[in-house]
């Protein structure tokens, strides 16, 4: 199973999908929530660079915001 965290807050509805579409498919992941944590807040924005919610680091591959395409790639999804 692939190693991935998704850096979240309150009110992100597309942080909502994001969680959403890895239980459906049954993907394992931790959650960041950057209001409720100031460590996991300066990890998103100094090293990865990322000033967005969702932010997904999937095997060490960062995805900022959501964006199906590349969180089915980095899943491992074929079409």
């Amino acid at each position: 199973m692939k190693n991935i965290t998704i850096y979240t807050q309150p009110d992100c509805p597309p942080c909502e999908f994001a969680k959403l579409f890895l239980q459906d498919k049954g993907f394992p992941y931790e959650l960041k929530d950057i209001q409720k944590d100031a460590n996991a807040k300066k990890e998103l924005i100094n090293k990865y660079q990322s000033y967005t919610t969702p932010t997904f680091v999937i095997e060490g591959k960062v995805i900022t915001g959501f964006d199906l395409e590349q969180l089915q790639q980095a899943l491992g999804f074929t079409n």
